[in-house]
Protein backbone atom coordinates (compact mmCIF):
# COMPACT_ATOMS: atom_id res chain seq x y z
CA UNK A 1 0.00 0.00 0.00
CA UNK A 2 2.78 1.87 -0.19
CA UNK A 3 1.44 3.49 -3.84
CA UNK A 4 1.56 7.49 -3.74
CA UNK A 5 -1.78 7.78 -4.30
CA UNK A 6 -2.70 5.17 -1.93
CA UNK A 7 -1.19 6.70 1.11
CA UNK A 8 -3.89 9.72 1.75
CA UNK A 9 -6.79 7.27 1.20
CA UNK A 10 -5.28 4.37 4.26
CA UNK A 11 -4.39 7.31 6.30
CA UNK A 12 -8.45 8.53 6.02
CA UNK A 13 -9.95 5.04 6.35
CA UNK A 14 -7.19 4.23 9.49
CA UNK A 15 -8.19 7.79 11.13
CA UNK A 16 -12.49 7.12 10.64
CA UNK A 17 -12.12 3.06 11.34
CA UNK A 18 -9.75 2.99 14.35
CA UNK A 19 -9.20 6.61 15.31
CA UNK A 20 -5.32 6.53 14.51
CA UNK A 21 -3.18 8.20 12.53
CA UNK A 22 -0.83 6.18 10.08
CA UNK A 23 2.18 7.12 8.21
CA UNK A 24 4.08 6.14 5.03
CA UNK A 25 6.65 3.85 7.32
CA UNK A 26 3.29 2.00 8.73
CA UNK A 27 1.92 1.63 5.51
CA UNK A 28 4.28 -0.55 4.66
CA UNK A 29 3.95 -2.69 7.54
CA UNK A 30 0.43 -3.04 6.89
CA UNK A 31 1.48 -4.82 3.56
CA UNK A 32 3.42 -7.15 5.66
CA UNK A 33 0.18 -7.43 7.46
CA UNK A 34 -1.95 -8.24 4.60
CA UNK A 35 0.46 -10.23 2.91
CA UNK A 36 0.99 -12.42 6.10
CA UNK A 37 -3.01 -12.54 6.02
CA UNK A 38 -3.38 -13.77 2.94
CA UNK A 39 -0.75 -16.53 3.06
CA UNK A 40 -2.49 -17.61 6.78
CA UNK A 41 -5.80 -17.72 4.74
CA UNK A 42 -4.74 -19.72 1.71
CA UNK A 43 -3.24 -22.12 3.77
CA UNK A 44 -6.02 -23.23 6.18
CA UNK A 45 -8.97 -22.79 3.43
CA UNK A 46 -6.80 -24.87 0.98
CA UNK A 47 -6.65 -27.17 4.04
CA UNK A 48 -10.14 -27.39 4.93
CA UNK A 49 -11.27 -27.59 1.21
CA UNK A 50 -9.12 -30.87 1.64
CA UNK A 51 -10.37 -32.07 3.71
CA UNK A 52 -13.57 -31.72 2.32
CA UNK A 53 -12.03 -32.91 -0.81
CA UNK A 54 -12.38 -30.04 -3.32
CA UNK A 55 -8.97 -28.57 -4.51
CA UNK A 56 -11.09 -24.88 -4.64
CA UNK A 57 -11.12 -23.09 -1.83
CA UNK A 58 -14.74 -22.08 -1.20
CA UNK A 59 -15.91 -19.09 1.47
CA UNK A 60 -17.02 -21.57 4.08
CA UNK A 61 -13.83 -22.90 3.93
CA UNK A 62 -11.94 -19.62 4.95
CA UNK A 63 -11.37 -19.65 8.94
CA UNK A 64 -13.40 -15.85 9.34
CA UNK A 65 -14.64 -15.52 12.74
CA UNK A 66 -18.13 -13.76 14.16
CA UNK A 67 -15.93 -11.26 14.98
CA UNK A 68 -14.10 -10.33 11.78
CA UNK A 69 -17.75 -11.15 10.01
CA UNK A 70 -18.92 -8.09 11.98
CA UNK A 71 -16.17 -6.39 11.05
CA UNK A 72 -16.31 -7.35 7.31
CA UNK A 73 -20.40 -6.01 7.06
CA UNK A 74 -18.88 -2.78 9.32
CA UNK A 75 -15.92 -2.47 6.60
CA UNK A 76 -18.56 -2.46 3.88
CA UNK A 77 -20.99 0.73 5.20
CA UNK A 78 -17.35 3.05 5.31
CA UNK A 79 -17.37 5.72 3.17
CA UNK A 80 -14.21 4.82 2.07
CA UNK A 81 -14.88 1.12 1.56
CA UNK A 82 -15.17 1.42 -2.51
CA UNK A 83 -12.03 2.75 -2.78
CA UNK A 84 -10.16 0.88 -0.34
CA UNK A 85 -11.58 -2.12 -2.25
CA UNK A 86 -10.19 -0.57 -5.33
CA UNK A 87 -6.90 -0.09 -4.00
CA UNK A 88 -6.72 -3.77 -1.92
CA UNK A 89 -7.59 -4.99 -5.38
CA UNK A 90 -4.27 -4.03 -7.02
CA UNK A 91 -2.47 -4.35 -3.89
CA UNK A 92 -2.98 -7.73 -2.25
CA UNK A 93 -0.64 -10.09 -3.91
CA UNK A 94 -1.64 -13.69 -4.91
CA UNK A 95 -1.68 -16.33 -2.55
CA UNK A 96 0.79 -19.00 -3.19
CA UNK A 97 1.15 -21.26 -6.08
CA UNK A 98 -0.82 -24.65 -4.61
CA UNK A 99 -3.74 -22.70 -3.25
CA UNK A 100 -6.65 -21.91 -6.02
CA UNK A 101 -9.62 -19.30 -5.11
CA UNK A 102 -13.00 -20.63 -6.50
CA UNK A 103 -14.99 -17.11 -7.98
CA UNK A 104 -16.93 -16.82 -4.85
CA UNK A 105 -14.04 -16.48 -3.00
CA UNK A 106 -12.39 -14.30 -4.64
CA UNK A 107 -15.30 -11.43 -4.43
CA UNK A 108 -15.63 -11.67 -0.49
CA UNK A 109 -11.18 -11.45 -0.22
CA UNK A 110 -11.70 -8.03 -0.51
CA UNK A 111 -14.05 -7.22 2.01
CA UNK A 112 -12.70 -9.79 4.49
CA UNK A 113 -9.38 -7.35 4.10
CA UNK A 114 -11.24 -4.54 4.81
CA UNK A 115 -12.50 -5.50 7.94
CA UNK A 116 -9.51 -7.55 9.22
CA UNK A 117 -7.70 -3.79 8.48
CA UNK A 118 -10.47 -2.51 10.83
CA UNK A 119 -9.53 -5.35 13.38
CA UNK A 120 -5.76 -4.39 13.00
CA UNK A 121 -6.41 -0.58 13.71
CA UNK A 122 -8.55 -1.23 16.39
CA UNK A 123 -5.60 -3.73 17.68
CA UNK A 124 -3.28 -0.62 18.32
CA UNK A 125 -6.04 0.86 20.60
CA UNK A 126 -6.60 -2.18 22.60
CA UNK A 127 -2.64 -2.09 22.87
CA UNK A 128 -2.73 1.07 23.91
CA UNK A 129 -5.43 3.08 24.31
CA UNK A 130 -3.70 6.30 24.60
CA UNK A 131 -1.81 6.21 21.36
CA UNK A 132 -2.60 7.93 18.16
CA UNK A 133 -0.16 6.75 16.28
CA UNK A 134 1.18 2.82 16.80
CA UNK A 135 4.54 2.53 17.39
CA UNK A 136 7.08 -0.18 15.60
CA UNK A 137 6.57 -2.21 18.97
CA UNK A 138 2.77 -2.02 18.73
CA UNK A 139 2.82 -3.31 15.25
CA UNK A 140 5.08 -5.95 16.25
CA UNK A 141 2.47 -7.19 19.36
CA UNK A 142 -0.14 -6.62 16.41
CA UNK A 143 1.58 -9.44 14.51
CA UNK A 144 2.25 -11.35 17.36
CA UNK A 145 -2.00 -11.18 18.72
CA UNK A 146 -2.81 -12.12 15.00
CA UNK A 147 0.08 -14.52 14.23
CA UNK A 148 -2.14 -16.65 17.72
CA UNK A 149 -5.65 -15.86 16.43
CA UNK A 150 -5.90 -16.49 12.79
Amino acid sequence: MTHPSGIPLFERFFRSAAGIKVDKNDLRRFQEFVDEQIDDFSIAGRDAAKWNGRDVIEPQDLPITKGVQELTREFAKLDEADEVRDLLRQQVRRPPSDVTFGEDTESVLVDLFGGMSIALGRTFRVIDPTSENPTTQDWDRAFALFKMLF
